[in-house]
């Protein structure tokens, strides 16, 4: 039987709605809810059958870890701070004021509570708050963290809407809450604590730049260790979510171009949606700057996410532009690059892994 969907205030979440919700976590089902970043795939964290259906539902391989959501703290089953050194734990306290709720989740030591199901059996496990009103009620009201990945088909694109997960599990879930789009429109950010430094794991919503402006306000070290995986096939426990090659992808293969020269990555994907709109319906996703020069490309649909000068907004609108392209039954995709930069970071990394590293540097 299809999940059923429900509407709800993304400011004022009805209790009713939320109740319903939370008495189906709290009976070990699966239910999908709007956060900030994506649409997430909700189930009691302290219930490991429970967790076990998230993992079915999505395909996803036991290797690859799933975040916890609190709501108000990061209480002692879900974090074991005895395990953290006296200077992570000035660190996490500084990020936790800064950035949460929000978009950001720190990888801690594991909790008692915590079944290894969670954490593809590392003894840590990351952890957020998310900042959206129906994320916070659902999982006060269930009495219970919430372990959730994105409520999506595994390494397929994210979900941003409600329809977007009805479109992936429709089967596999008992309930949808639509709280409309997602704000941020990528995951959150990941930032690992365990070790003796900081250590990016995931670009996401939060900048790498903010989290260490945050720690050096705070007079910590700020240097923090960017970790770059893209991992082809997992043989171990991954330290993090969304660290494989192929991650976040359209049905249709991707390619992404590479330029400092927008005059030359212009004419590079011009030139290719030509060649290749002889034989296959070509899909376009590139920047408002771009698009008075590609404009009356044969055979080819174009998607323009944002501009050059406007990085959030092209990150809330990178998964639907995906998904709209697969809908419009293009093929093959042709994605221009975006500035590395804030939020920029987590743009490149979404599209690098989309495109399972197919990467045209010009």
């Amino acid at each position: 039987m299809p999940a059923e969907i429900i509407r709800i205030s993304p400011e004022r979440p009805e209790p009713t709605i939320i109740a319903q919700a939370a008495a189906l976590i709290r009976a070990g089902q699966l239910v999908a809810f709007p956060t900030e970043t994506v649409y997430g795939l909700g189930a009691n964290a302290f219930d490991e059958n429970a967790v076990a259906g998230i993992f079915k539902a999505k395909g996803r391989p036991a290797a690859d870890p799933i975040i916890v959501h609190c709501a108000e703290e990061l209480p002692a089953d879900v974090v074991d701070w005895s395990q953290l050194s006296e200077a992570a734990q000035r660190s996490a306290q500084a990020l936790q004021a800064a950035f949460m709720p929000g978009a950001l989740t720190l990888v801690l030591p594991r909790g008692g509570r915590i079944p290894p199901i969670v954490t593809a059996g590392l003894p840590s496990v990351g952890v957020r708050m998310p900042s959206h009103p129906v994320a916070q009620a659902l999982i006060r009201a269930s009495g219970v963290p919430i372990a959730a990945p994105s409520a999506n088909r595994f390494a397929h694109t994210s979900p941003t809407t409600a329809q977007h997960v009805y479109a992936d599990l429709a089967d596999q879930i008992a309930l949808i809450l639509d709280g409309g789009a997602a704000q941020v429109g990528v995951e959150s950010t990941i930032l690992d604590l365990c070790g003796e430094r900081p250590r990016l794991l995931r670009h996401g919503g939060v900048p790498l730049e903010a989290l260490q402006a945050c720690l050096a306000r705070s007079g910590l070290p700020a240097h923090i260790e960017v970790v770059t995986r893209y991992v082809a096939e997992p043989s171990d426990a991954l330290p993090a979510s969304g660290m494989l090659l192929k991650h976040y992808a359209p049905r249709a293969a991707l390619t992404l171009y590479e330029s400092a020269d927008d005059t030359r990555l212009r004419a590079a994907l011009g030139a290719q949606a030509r060649r290749l709109a002889a034989v296959e319906r070509v899909g376009l996703l590139i920047a408002a700057e771009d698009a008075p020069f590609l404009a009356d490309l044969p055979n080819t649909c174009t998607e323009v996410v944002g501009s050059l000068s406007d990085l959030a907004g092209v990150a809330h609108n990178l998964f639907a532009a995906l998904r709209r392209l697969d809908d419009h039954g293009v093929t093959v995709i042709l994605a221009r690059s975006f500035p590395a930069a804030g939020i920029g970071a987590a743009v490149r990394d979404r599209l690098i892994r989309a495109a399972s590293g197919r990467l045209v540097h010009l």
